[in-house]
Parts: C-alpha cells; sequence; structure tokens
C-alpha cells in the first residue's frame, strides 16, 4: 500500500512548509526533494516501483490520464493534514528516455500563512500606497510569497472595497473577494476577464501575473480607470519592474501616470521565527531615478536584522544583492 508513505511525505512536506515536492529520476529509482526558501534538499530515495506508485496515486487522485507518461499534464487536489486544507498543484511530463518526473506545488491557506515583515513598517506602507490606487507591481522569485502579500494588502482594505482577482490558477481562497480563474479553453483568458471584472466594478483588482502585452495594457487601462490593481512580473529588482513593462509594450507616458509602486520581495530565513518578507519599495517619487540594482534601503534593513540577531551574518551575504 503506497497511501501510508503519500501520508507520511506530506505530512513532513507541510510541517516544514515546504512550497515544492519534486519526483524525479535518480540512478534506478526515484528522489523525492522538498525546496523550501530556494533551497531544495534530497528528503529520501526510493526504489523504482514506489516512484512510479507515488506518481499513479496522484495523477488517479488529480483526475489525470494515469497511463499518459510522456506528454505533460497538470492536475489539483486539496489535501488535508491536521485539519489544515493544503491545495496541491501538479505537473508531470517525461523525458527523452521516457522517464517520468512529478512537481508538486503546495498551497497553504492564507490565515496559516499571515505576512510577518522582517521591516514591520513595510506593511503600513504597502496599505498607504494602496490606498492612493494606481498599479502596484510586485516581483520576485518563484516562492517569495509575492501573492500571500498582495491579499494581505487587499484585505486590509476589503471592508469598504470590493476585490477581485483574476489567477492562473487561484493559490489563495479567500471568502471576501470574488476570485476568477483563467481558462483559455472556455475563452478566459487574463484580458478576457479583466474586461469582465471591469463590469462588476471592483475597487481593487489583483492580477496573478502580467505575462503578455494584452494583459499589460488591460491592467493599465484599469489603472487608468480609477482602480486599484495589484500584479506581478517578472523581473530581478523593483527598479527592473519598470524595463519587464515597456518591453510588454506599455509606455513610460502611460507608467508615469498610473505606477504608485514597484515592489521587489523575498522571504527571509530568520533564527528563531519562520521567515519574513523583505520588500524593496521604489514609489512614484523615487522609482524614476533608480538604478537598476537593489536600494540601499534593502540592504540596510538586512544589516539592522543582523545587529538585532534575526538573521545570520550568511543569510546577510546571501540575500544582499536581492
Amino acid at each position: 500500500m503506497i497511501k501510508p508513505f503519500i501520508e507520511k511525505l506530506l505530512a513532513q512536506a507541510i510541517d516544514q512548509q515546504v512550497s515544492d515536492i519534486y519526483v524525479v529520476p535518480h540512478q534506478a529509482g526515484y528522489q523525492i526533494r522538498f525546496r523550501r526558501l530556494q533551497t531544495v534538499s534530497v528528503w529520501e530515495t526510493v526504489p523504482l516501483v514506489t516512484g512510479l506508485q507515488v506518481m499513479t496515486y496522484f495523477k488517479f487522485h488529480a483526475d489525470m490520464a494515469v497511463s499518459e507518461n510522456r506528454r505533460p499534464q497538470v492536475g489539483a487536489l486539496t489535501w488535508t493534514h491536521e485539519q489544515l486544507p493544503v491545495e496541491l498543484r501538479f505537473s508531470t511530463v517525461g523525458d527523452y528516455a521516457g522517464q517520468e518526473s512529478l512537481v508538486i506545488r503546495l498551497i497553504y491557506p492564507y490565515t496559516a500563512t499571515q505576512t510577518a515583515y522582517l521591516v514591520p513598517q513595510q506593511a503600513t506602507i504597502l496599505t498607504q500606497l494602496a490606498g492612493q490606487r494606481g498599479l502596484m507591481v510586485f516581483a520576485g522569485p518563484t516562492g517569495a510569497g509575492k501573492t500571500t502579500t498582495m491579499y494581505a494588502t487587499a484585505s486590509r482594505l476589503s471592508a469598504t472595497a470590493l476585490v477581485l482577482t483574476i489567477e492562473d490558477p487561484v493559490e489563495i481562497k479567500e471568502a471576501r473577494f470574488i476570485q476568477l480563474q483563467v481558462n483559455p479553453a472556455a475563452g478566459m483568458t487574463y484580458a478576457d476577464l479583466i474586461k469582465v471584472g471591469l463590469r462588476h466594478r471592483p475597487d481593487v483588482f489583483i492580477i496573478g501575473e502580467i505575462r503578455d502585452q494584452v494583459t499589460a495594457q488591460a491592467a493599465v487601462r484599469a489603472a487608468l480607470s480609477g482602480h486599484l490593481v495589484l500584479t506581478t512580473v517578472h523581473a530581478r529588482s523593483a527598479a527592473g519592474t519598470v524595463a519587464r513593462l515597456t518591453e510588454l509594450g506599455v509606455s513610460l507616458q502611460q507608467l508615469q501616470q498610473v505606477l504608485t509602486a514597484a515592489c521587489y520581495q523575498r522571504l527571509i530565513p530568520r533564527m528563531a521565527q519562520p521567515p519574513a518578507v523583505l520588500l524593496d519599495i521604489l514609489t512614484e517619487k523615487t522609482i524614476w531615478d533608480a538604478a537598476s540594482q537593489t536600494t540601499e534601503g534593502w540592504r540596510q534593513a538586512l544589516d539592522e536584522a543582523v545587529r538585532a540577531g534575526t538573521i545570520t551574518v550568511k543569510t546577510q551575504r546571501h540575500f544582499q544583492a536581492g
């Protein structure tokens, strides 16, 4: 029976707040690895039959094709551990030799992952910036907590504002928000759903990611029409978000009208507490003069955390460049 092994695997992953589980071919068997805070470690190496059973179990319960082991597949499943529901997102693909690999993304409930800030005042700064409307853009690597930060910021406004999210997929379930999920096969792209969302007259949009020119223009139009738009883009610094948006066809003139803040964030490991978010926040007053690298404020925050005994010198050096 593979189920006890699956239960052990997920229990340990959830207890460690792992963001991703990898089941990958390794020599004559499979290796199971955990990703936590951008670091990947080996959890266990198992025989070939065990690795295949793990993938078969998850594919069956996530309504994926069990017999398909070459073409990419995706699936989803809700797993409950000690009354904590965790959303699992699956991705499988076979390599050139026909060996299949599986990646599991673990998405924790919003109430179980309340944002902690390395610099507590940054939560207040985000709320103040959100009160100005316009476009707030977040950048940072996968697993840095960008979605959680956007949800936390929007939730502080939800008592007096209607919040609508557009995501691919919906990562955090929030009963106070209207949540829409991208489905291109049904004609529900990011841009399509933004148009639908505007008819609902929300005060706040959360757009999971700006990926293309059409979505970028739709997000900017929503911000220009008086909405607060929170979104993410792929960039390696706060200032780099401007270059990324211009690459996607947004003019500097438009950005100067709508861009309220550009933020870059990472999850910083702390010595005696769970990891905390550190943001590099550039506002409409500072972003146009910023260099493409991390700002002095980012480095000062890390220096102060070392002096306070919150993080190690090794952590400070690792995150010094963003």
